[in-house]
């Protein structure tokens, strides 16, 4: 593969770009925020009992994946996911507090009960609803980069290296069954280059580790755009709802939920939010519940 020269200057830029934007800080839990805004009270009357009681939110999120959830330069959350679900525990009545995670210890935490809920961008899929319900909330699709002047067929990757996020939808379903296509062809099986944050992924393309990635539209746009012109993105394809991960044994909580959403968006404030961050695209106009497609 042919590989552009990048300065020094100009690549130490660009990293420094990238890791103020999805800064991954340590502290494992965020301070509860103190404004209720507008409150649902019929939402609120579908809240179980202690979650209703203690006034708290109790979120399991992973902070890597810019511009859904991420970390600020001095270590807040932020992000569009963050604003969301953010309005969403006001529109409950309820206080957040994040608890940051690995991506892939989300859901157990959640089916579990550790967490009231999980919210880190996840694709609702089939094999996902075996461990829990979804709240459908957004509709993303994949999308791969890989730097100008060498572009890269999602559909014929045999042979490369294809950097994705340890635990997403990319590593456990996309990518092991492109490679076994190529595999079944008789070609080289893809190399499947995993990853925990978004800017580790985009440096492995800009420097050569990876001959692209692969990630969800929004995330994939926003990486690009850090890059000043060192990645292209390809096309949008298989796109799939993203959703709030709420355990089967929770009760009412995934109604309330989706009642919460739905008079988010009727009222406006869903859009205004995705607008702000640019991501308005992926916007839907009804709540559902579990409505994976694959």
């Amino acid at each position: 593969m042919f590989r552009k020269r990048i300065s020094i200057l100009v690549l130490g830029v660009i990293l420094m770009m990238i890791a103020a934007a999805c800064s991954n800080g340590s502290s494992d839990d965020t301070a509860a925020s103190e404004d209720t805004g507008v409150v649902d009270e019929a939402a609120v009357a579908l809240l179980p009992a202690d979650i209703k009681d203690a006034g708290v939110l109790e979120i399991g999120i992973n902070l890597t994946y810019a511009p859904d959830e991420y970390k600020d330069p001095d270590g807040n959350p932020t992000g569009w996911g963050v604003d969301l679900v953010t309005a969403l525990a006001h529109r409950l009545g309820l206080k957040t507090n994040f608890h940051e995670s690995q991506f892939d210890n989300i859901i157990p935490s959640v089916k579990g009960g550790t967490h009231d809920i999980g919210w880190a961008s996840f694709t609702d899929t089939f094999e996902r609803q075996e461990s829990v319900d979804f709240v459908d909330y957004y509709v993303a699709g994949g999308q791969w980069a890989y730097q100008p002047g060498n572009p890269v067929d999602p559909d014929d990757a045999c042979g490369l290296t294809i950097a994705v996020g340890t635990g997403t939808w990319q590593e456990t379903d996309e990518l092991p069954a492109k490679s076994d296509a190529c595999v079944a062809a008789g070609k080289d099986p893809i190399n499947i280059l995993k990853l925990d944050t978004q800017p580790d992924i985009t440096t492995a393309v800009v420097l050569g580790r990876a001959d692209a990635f692969s990630a969800d539209s929004p995330v994939t746009q926003y990486a690009v755009s850090l890059t000043e012109g060192k990645l292209a993105a390809g096309e949008i394809f298989d796109s799939a709802p993203f959703g709030v991960a709420i355990g089967k044994d929770a009760g009412t909580l995934k109604d309330a939920v989706a009642k919460a959403l739905q008079s988010m968006i009727d009222d406006g404030t869903y859009l205004e939010i995705l607008t702000e961050w640019g991501v308005e695209s992926g916007a839907i106009d009804t709540v559902t519940i579990n409505s994976a497609v694959y």
